[in-house]
C-alpha cells in the first residue's frame, strides 16, 4: 500500500497509515501537574496528542489571567522539562465563539484528523455528546488540589502556588508577574463591585 501526504518543511516524516492520535481541551489557566499527569496517561496509548486551548481570546480576567501566548509557553516548557517529545504534541488555540450549538463544528473544522477527545469540562462534554462525538475523563491526579481554580486562589491569596506546577511553568509565571497580576486583577473587579453603577 502506498500512502502519499502533502509534508511541510520542518515536518516530521511519518507515514504510518495506523498513527493514533488524541485531543485534550483546556483552558490551562495555568498549566499544572494535573494536566501533566493526563497528558501523559493519553500518551500512554497515542501517538500524538493535541492540546486545544480553550477561551484562546480571553485574559487578563480572574478566571482566563493569562493570554494564549503565555499559556503556550507553559505547556511547551512543562512537557519539555518532563521529557516529552515535543513533536507528538501539537498546541491549537480555539477560540469560543458564543454559539454553543456550534463550537463542536469550529472545534473540528481547527484540528487534524484524531481518534479520540479527552476533556473532564462537563458542559464540553455535552456539546461533543451532542454532536454525537466520543469522549473520554482524562485521569487527574489530586483534582482537589490540582486544579486551575484552586491554583489561582493561591495566587489571589499571596499562598504557595508553585507547589503544583513544575518549576520550569512556575518561574515562567513569575518572570511575567503573573501571581501579581492576577491579584491587581482580583482587587480591580473587587473595587468594581463595591462602586456603585
Amino acid at each position: 500500500m502506498i500512502i502519499e501526504r502533502v509534508r511541510f518543511i520542518g515536518d516530521p516524516i511519518d507515514y504510518r497509515p495506523n498513527l493514533r492520535r488524541a485531543v485534550f481541551i483546556g483552558r490551562f489557566q495555568p498549566f499544572h501537574l494535573g494536566h501533566l499527569h493526563a497528558i501523559k496517561e493519553i500518551l500512554e496509548s497515542y501517538d500524538e496528542l493535541i492540546i486545544v486551548i480553550g477561551s484562546a481570546q480571553y485574559s487578563h480576567t480572574v478566571t482566563n489571567p493569562f493570554t494564549t501566548g503565555e499559556r503556550v509557553e507553559m505547556i511547551r516548557r512543562g512537557l519539555r522539562s518532563s521529557g516529552i517529545d515535543l513533536a507528538k504534541i501539537i498546541i491549537i488555540p480555539l477560540p469560543d465563539i458564543g454559539e454553543h450549538a456550534l463550537w463542536v463544528s469550529r472545534l473540528t473544522s481547527f484540528l487534524p484528523p484524531f481518534d479520540a477527545v479527552f476533556t473532564n469540562n462537563k458542559f464540553v462534554q455535552l456539546l461533543l455528546a451532542e454532536r454525537g462525538l466520543k469522549y473520554s475523563e482524562p485521569k487527574l491526579a489530586d483534582r482537589e488540589t490540582l486544579n486551575a481554580t484552586y491554583i489561582r486562589s493561591l495566587m489571589i491569596k499571596g499562598e504557595r502556588w508553585r507547589e503544583f506546577l513544575q518549576k520550569d511553568v512556575a518561574d515562567y509565571i513569575d518572570s511575567i508577574d503573573g501571581a501579581r497580576r492576577l491579584r491587581i486583577i482580583a482587587e480591580s473587579d473587587a473595587k468594581s463591585e463595591r462602586s456603585p453603577g
